[in-house]
């Protein structure tokens, strides 16, 4: 470790201001717990630190106290396990004064470090400390902390932007109760752009539309060649590649590796069962996409059945196809109760199917108790489809023995009464906007 390049990279972060800074509706806590955040590359893990150092400032906390170290800067590409404790020990000679005081570690992707979490593990329990960690991949970080720092963390997703606070990041302030029809206008374009270009913050901010699409063409190359060939040592990148567009192209529909396996098979392609199970599982811990699970009132039955695939930014659909609405609409809602479970760990989320292959979108369990059904239609003015919908939806409601359900649409608003159940039609605009 090149000592003099760490005292510049720590008196660096010292200088740095974080101004301009956009506060999200994540909100991460100040306990003795490690707090983990992760979540894809982009999606702005760094910046809720940010945002906390900020906060913490704002109470009174010395910057001096607040230490930052990013594992994938230059300078600390050459850091072992062992070194980490001794940038501590070079922040004490550069601020003597700070030396017994609390400590606020904000740690970016420290999995890139072998035994990584040995370090935090001594850090957490050897100095009087907050640690705040981000990591880009589910399994490297739950597997690890599940056995050196069990019981020492909590661990957060993050996810790119909510539709609500894609409109803070337009500077879009509006009151949902009082909207005229400029407003309400303008909100269905933002609302456009949000189900065309996804929700990552960078891409949010810029402007310019070729922008945008080059800056997704840069995320999905960073995902596919560093998060998962790089990091998981794959071999055979021309499976993987076909399956991420295959599952591109595939977006809310059930998938079965069997199918594909035996698909594969059929055209001459050879690979194993067991590889397709493996890369699946990487690209679901890499946050690139998103399982629905059938619900089943036997848990082993529904950790059997058919998944629904689901990216977890809807951006990506464009540098394959444009992608029809309804397929859109229908991520953007399994995005947003996702959120919704993240913030209550009590639920869940399902997709419903009948004996008779009537299907609902999303049903939403909390304990034990199913207590919402959610029907996902762009358009409800083709008859045959307004009563395939409805009927399934009906049929979800009486099997559950709910008083009600919900249709999310593009533009309809009205509740109506069927067979003595309610339904509530809802623009997608707003069911995404209204608070829980």
């Amino acid at each position: 470790m090149e000592t003099e390049k760490i005292k510049q990279y720590l008196l660096d972060f010292q200088g740095k201001k974080f101004k301009d800074i956009i506060k999200r509706d994540t909100n991460i806590k100040t306990s003795k717990k490690i707090h983990s955040l992760i979540g894809a590359r982009r999606v702005g893990k760094t910046y809720l630190l940010f945002n906390k150092i900020n906060e913490l400032q704002e109470q009174g906390v010395n910057k001096k106290q607040i230490i930052y170290i990013n594992f994938e800067s230059p300078i600390l590409n050459d850091i072992t396990s062992k070194e980490i404790r001794e940038i501590l020990e070079i922040q004490f000679l550069l601020f003597p004064d700070i030396v017994g005081k609390k400590l606020y570690l904000f740690i970016d992707e420290p999995q890139v470090i072998e035994n990584w979490e040995i370090a935090i593990r001594d850090l957490h329990d050897n100095f009087d400390s907050y640690i705040f960690i981000t990591g880009s991949s589910s399994k490297l970080l739950s597997k690890e902390i599940s056995t050196s720092l069990r019981g020492r963390s909590m661990a957060m997703v993050v996810f790119s932007l909510s539709f609500r606070e894609f409109l803070k990041f337009k500077k879009f302030e509006f009151n949902i109760k009082k909207l005229n029809t400029e407003m309400k206008a303008r909100l269905k374009n933002y609302l456009d752009e949000y189900m065309f270009f996804g929700g990552y913050p960078e891409v949010v901010l810029e402007s310019d539309k070729e922008e945008k699409l080059k800056i997704l063409q840069s995320y999905f190359d960073l995902t596919i060649y560093k998060d998962l060939i790089e990091r998981y040592k794959i071999k055979n990148t021309k499976i993987i590649k076909w399956m991420i567009n295959y599952f591109l192209s595939s977006v809310t529909k059930e998938i079965s590796l069997n199918k594909i396996f035996l698909n594969l098979k059929s055209k001459g392609v050879k690979v194993s069962k067991n590889t397709l199970y493996e890369y699946f599982s990487i690209l679901e811990d890499s946050f690139f996409i998103s399982l629905l699970r059938k619900f089943d009132y036997s848990i082993k039955r529904e950790e059997i059945s058919t998944p629904k695939i689901y990216l977890n930014d809807i951006g990506f659909l464009n540098l394959f196809s444009e992608g029809d609405r309804g397929k859109r609409m229908e991520n953007i809602v399994c995005n947003q109760l996702l959120r919704q479970k993240e913030n209550n760990p009590l639920r869940d989320i399902f997709y419903w199917k009948s004996s008779e292959k009537k299907e609902v979108d999303f049903i939403v369990k909390e304990r034990s108790k199913i207590i919402s059904a959610i029907q996902v239609c762009y358009s409800l003015r083709d008859i045959s489809t307004y009563d395939r919908e409805v009927n399934s939806l009906l049929s979800c409601i009486d099997f559950f023995k709910l008083k009600k359900g919900i249709i999310i649409t593009n533009d309809i608003e009205k509740e109506k009464t069927i067979r003595g159940k309610k339904i509530k039609f809802i623009p997608i605009w707003k069911w995404l906007l209204e608070d829980e």
